[in-house]
């Protein structure tokens, strides 16, 4: 772990921030209702949709406005009032933007819900939120419908696009029914803007409330970890020119608060993508769209190293900056952006939670390839003990957010707690601080090296996996008694989700009276991925199943999956060696 260099400007820009967050703040006003009162609104772009066979379409402010109003107008004639919860299932695209917009500027509260979810996935969160209405176009109509049954709250389905014809409201033509004028609600800083389910290692998901003021907070971390974002810090006067872009589904944090609010935030358009990754896409839209600050997850970045490692040689890029999270980016992939991509890559860290609140800032401080930073401005960031104390510097410790900022006032980035769970609130803190559930060290000059988690969540390929909610999925099968889900280190996703299966008494009847065992076991295996595809989301599917007699279990019976993942290390060592 080197130095930091000794002529960095991360103890004057910490030590002499400090927040000021107003009692009346609203996400949308901020980040559209203002822009669409200025003189430019009409001509001030905020969302470019990249169209990967078509023409590209581009939305102004005052567009984007204008289309939140009359969405509002539909949502109060619904019966939505200040507080009610709206699922939003949808793409990248200008419509999900204006769902936000509109949802947040009457008070209510906006659960963004993935494309990729499968029904029960979908009715789990739909009926634990008490959703009145979702809006979603072709991508997720068809799970949704099939999680309607299960849903006796949800009311009412808009239907965007293709989808108007299956639900009960057609997007378009609710709309052009209703004025574009509405009177917004004026929230308080501490109102609830948004619900976001957050994946935990046993049991149901948990709905994380995440208040207006949020936005205010996550704002440092984004600034820095994109390179102030066009402006300039030592002149504050000079306009941005930023074009953000991010294959982050805009469902997910890192989707939502990461990238199209705080870009809007600031005036600046942001490039909506409708379709699958690839390294050649990811090429051709920063090269098409002049993009100059992205998010892009390290197994993207790894992809388009390895599909066009002469980056620089193939395509004129105007990259500033590059943030990474989800896990390490590694030194090759380090190098690699600096060389090929023109960059320095700004690794941050945080947490639904908590976000934004760990990273690096090329610009004004040395990055230090495979940490993840230092606690952004206005975060008061510690490795702590299990006793919440302090670890010294090379202890691993967890690492934690205070409450509270250097200066002693209230860090604003904090979600308000757990919908309907107070229990889970409670335990997430240990006084004034915060717990994350990560683990760290931290060197002589601040800079924190990821170690792990402190209980058994992962992540794979960028996503968060939370093994309760796989392993509650498979044990619905009737060929399974009992399943452990793990982490299998994997060279380029980080890790691959596996399962451990305990087969049940008629699975194992079964596989004894089968002519091949072999192929009585591929068998299922295969209908159990396509169970957790089809029920739960694409990335969650165990991609490697090995049955099991029995789960190693504590003498209160619970499974103790870290037997299973130290077991899948050692293996993964094993095998390199």
């Amino acid at each position: 772990m080197p130095k930091s260099h000794p002529h960095d400007l991360y103890a004057n820009v910490h030590q002499g921030f400090g927040w000021k967050v107003p009692p009346k703040f609203n996400i949308a006003q901020v980040c559209c209702g203002r822009w669409a009162a200025g003189s430019d609104a009409a001509r001030r772009v905020a969302i470019i949709e990249h169209g990967a066979e078509g023409p590209h379409r581009r939305w102004t402010f005052a567009q984007l406005q204008q289309a939140a109003n009359r969405l509002s107008q539909v949502l109060t004639r619904l019966g939505v009032q200040r507080g009610d919860r709206v699922a939003i299932v949808m793409p990248q695209r200008f419509e999900t933007a204006v769902a936000y917009m509109a949802v947040l500027q009457m008070g209510a509260v906006a659960m963004p819900l993935s494309m990729l979810f499968g029904p029960e996935a979908l009715s789990f969160r739909i009926n634990d939120s008490q959703a009145r209405v979702a809006i979603c176009d072709e991508a997720a109509v068809g799970a949704v419908l099939q999680a309607r049954p299960d849903c006796p709250g949800l009311e009412t389905l808009i239907g965007v696009g293709q989808a108007a014809v299956q639900a009960d409201l057609n997007y378009d033509t609710a709309l052009a029914a209703e004025s574009g004028r509405f009177k917004p609600v004026r929230t308080r800083a501490e109102d609830a803007a948004v619900l976001i389910y957050t994946s935990g290692t046993t049991g149901n998901p948990k709905g994380a409330l995440i208040p207006h003021r949020a936005m205010i907070g996550n704002l440092t971390g984004f600034v820095c970890s994109q390179n102030w974002f066009g402006f300039d810090p030592f002149k504050a006067e000079r306009p941005s020119q930023a074009v953000f872009w991010s294959p982050a589904d805009w469902a997910w944090t890192g989707g939502l608060m990461d990238a199209l609010l705080p870009s809007l935030y600031f005036g600046r358009p942001i490039v909506a993508f409708n379709g699958r990754f690839s390294p050649e896409v990811a090429f051709e839209i920063l090269h098409r769209h002049g993009v100059t600050h992205t998010f892009l997850f390290p197994t993207a970045l790894k992809a388009m190293m390895k599909a066009v490692p002469d980056a620089k040689a193939r395509y004129r890029l105007k990259l500033q900056a590059i943030m990474s999270a989800g896990e390490a980016v590694g030194d090759a992939v380090f190098a690699y952006c600096q060389q090929q991509l023109g960059v320095t890559v700004n690794e941050m860290f945080g947490q639904t939670e908590i976000n934004y609140v760990v990273g690096n800032c090329a610009r004004l401080w040395p990055a230090k390839p495979g940490s993840m930073g230092k606690g952004y401005p206005g975060h008061r960031v510690a490795v702590i003990d299990e006793a919440g104390q302090l670890c010294p510097a090379g202890t691993p410790g967890e690492v934690a957010v205070n409450r509270f900022d250097v200066h002693g006032h209230p860090d604003p980035v904090f979600f308000l707690g757990y919908w309907n769970n107070d229990k889970a609130t409670q335990a997430k803190y240990t006084g004034d601080w915060c717990r994350t559930g990560d683990m760290a060290v931290a060197d002589e000059d601040g800079y924190l090296w990821y170690q792990g988690r402190t209980d058994d969540m992962f992540k794979a390929a960028g996503y968060r996996i939370g093994p309760g909610e796989i392993e509650n999925c498979l044990v619905k099968h009737p060929a399974v008694a009992n399943a452990a889900v793990v982490p299998k280190p994997d060279k380029d996703r980080g890790a691959l989700v596996k399962a451990y299966v305990v087969l049940s008494p008629d699975a194992l009847a079964q596989r004894a009276r089968a002519a091949s065992s072999e192929k009585f076991e591929d068998d299922v295996r295969q209908s159990l991925q396509s169970h957790v595809r089809a029920l739960l989301a694409p990335y969650e599917y165990p991609k490697e199943i090995e049955f099991i007699d029995q789960l190693p279990m504590t003498t209160t019976g619970k499974v103790q999956r870290r037997v299973l993942r130290l077991q899948e290390e050692a293996r993964a060592a094993s095998a390199g060696a």
